[in-house]
């Protein structure tokens, strides 16, 4: 079937967004596929005999062109017949292989800049004089060979865009794929349709079945375990596990001290109500016991992540069970530097927060190709309930990732209520269903403050609230002032050790969604 299907590849150099240049061509309902940066000619030519590539788009990465062991390709592949697209990093690439000239940038871009098109053409068809665009990067191509023209250049940036003048190759050095660029979507478009001569012949399919063949598979007539957590990622592995294996699946949920209030309480009931049955683990104070004195993030995860693993074992061996299964998305596996060039951003408990030994013969994670919202439609075709589907994002770590330094028993209270009192007043203004994710993080900062005519010194609460698609980016949500006074002002009443509130304006990039 995928013989018949146009399809763009995507080779990856490691950039965080490779999967969402990927994600974003499917949406046009047409075929993409990732593949390594180092594929020999050969092997992309068995690649087409399966598929009918229409376009290679070279994603972005954190290498430099000239580090030692910087990503590359064989030159020739650039040759097979078939468009070009480079993107950041693979925009200096072209640049480079063909004989220009890359350097470090008179002044780095990272985040929202303006480009001036000097030729709309080819991919940048149809687009403004000016351009808002998203930048990320620290080199810049300064001189380009003599068989290629500049399309557009920025202040920082004398080559932001490029395109060979006979063959159709072009580079880019903002990021189409992320929404802050304002018409990445058409530049997209533009090389897809325009340039490739792709047709729209190809919709997402159902996982499901796919996915639950491979439990079958793998796990056969033995039991596994699901790390359930209540959350619409592992709610989802779950229903799908449940359907390949049936009374083999043992559902089991760790309350390591760090979730929302009553949250052990809910997982068990729903669960239970959809005939999954849920063994809840009390095992905060072994949790807390281990975090005594943390205040690294990347450890705070090391151990989470290493303290899971074990309890799921000590569940497995008076089980029987042989094999875990996880509700792991790909925005956790990308962020957590899985691949070859990528950087780790920031490890996931279920992913890189894992210990390097442990006694399962296997671990699954249907979900691993999937993003959030992709999971929410998954969920709904599989039935689960509103009160799952409709679920904002909550960490694996909890409210351990959302306290900066030592988590102790007092800072995850606070944490607690003040994240309920943010829940509670953007709910009750109706703003919740257009938001992607609204939480309160407990700072390590103090400051002074008045409290009954008298000196408070006091820590501060910030609150993030975020608008996204897919979780790879998101916009700071600009909610309206009376909220946030009305969530300020319970926060500093209500909680006593607290005495200022600060909302967070920062987009994802150049932050993440949660603080740690």
């Amino acid at each position: 079937m995928k013989k018949m299907l146009d399809t763009i590849l995507v080779l990856d150099f490691g950039g965080q967004y490779c999967h969402l240049i990927a994600r974003r061509i499917r949406e046009f309902n047409v075929y993409s596929e990732i593949i390594h940066s180092d594929i020999t000619l050969e092997e992309l030519k068995e690649v087409r005999n399966k598929l009918n590539i229409k376009g290679l788009i070279f994603s972005g990465g954190p290498s430099s062109v000239y580090d030692k062991n910087a990503p590359t390709i064989d030159v020739h592949i650039m040759d097979i017949g078939v468009p070009v697209l480079g993107l950041c990093y693979g925009h200096q690439l072209i640049s480079h292989l063909s004989g220009g000239k890359v350097k470090k940038g008179i002044k780095q871009e990272y985040g929202i800049a303006y480009v001036t098109i000097t030729k709309p053409i080819g991919v940048l068809k149809g687009l403004n004089d000016k351009e808002k665009v998203w930048m990320s990067h620290g080199d810049t191509v300064q001189e380009l060979p003599d068989d290629y023209e500049a399309l557009a250049f920025s202040e920082n940036c004398p080559v932001a865009a490029f395109r060979h003048k006979e063959q159709p190759i072009y580079g880019l050095q903002w990021h189409p794929e992320v929404l802050h660029t304002e018409h990445g979507e058409k530049v997209l478009r533009n090389f897809v349709f325009e340039v490739c001569g792709c047709k729209p012949n190809w919709k997402p399919f159902s996982i499901v079945d796919e996915r639950i063949d491979e439990i079958k598979t793998i796990v056969g007539n033995n039991k596994a375990i699901i790390a359930l957590s209540g959350g619409i990622d592992s709610s989802t592995a779950a229903i799908i596990a449940s359907k390949a294996l049936g009374q083999n699946l043992i559902a089991v949920f760790v309350d390591h001290g760090f979730m929302r209030k009553g949250e052990p309480e809910f997982v068990k009931e729903t669960f239970e109500k959809l005939g999954i049955k849920v063994t809840v683990i009390n095992a905060g104070d072994r949790f807390f016991n281990r975090l005594k004195g943390v205040v690294e993030p990347e450890e705070k995860r090391r151990i989470i992540g290493n303290e899971f693993i074990r309890v799921f074992e000590e569940e497995a061996k008076k089980t029987g069970a042989e094999f875990l299964i996880q509700g792991t998305i790909y925005p956790d596996r990308i962020e957590s530097g899985y691949r070859k060039h990528s950087d780790r951003i920031k490890s996931h408990h279920n992913v890189a927060g894992l210990p390097t030994e442990i006694k399962f013969r296997a671990i699954l994670e249907p979900l691993r190709d999937l993003y959030k919202d992709e999971v929410r439609k998954l969920a709904k075709t599989l039935g689960l309930p509103g009160s799952i589907t409709k679920r904002q994002p909550f960490p694996g770590p909890g409210l351990a990732a959302r306290i900066i330094g030592e988590v102790t028993h007092k800072k995850v209270e606070l944490a607690r209520k003040a994240d309920r009192i943010v829940s509670e007043e953007i709910e009750k203004a109706g703003l919740h269903e257009k938001l992607w994710q609204y939480f309160a993080v407990l700072t390590d900062t103090k400051t002074t403050g008045v409290k009954g005519d008298s000196r408070a010194y006091g820590y501060v609460v910030a609150v993030r609230v975020v608008e996204s698609r897919e979780a790879m980016t998101a916009s700071f949500a600009k909610i309206p002032y009376e909220v946030l006074e009305r969530i300020s002002t319970r926060i500093t009443n209500e909680l006593p050790p607290v005495t200022r509130v600060v909302y967070d304006i920062t987009h994802k990039p150049p932050a993440t969604i949660e603080w740690e």
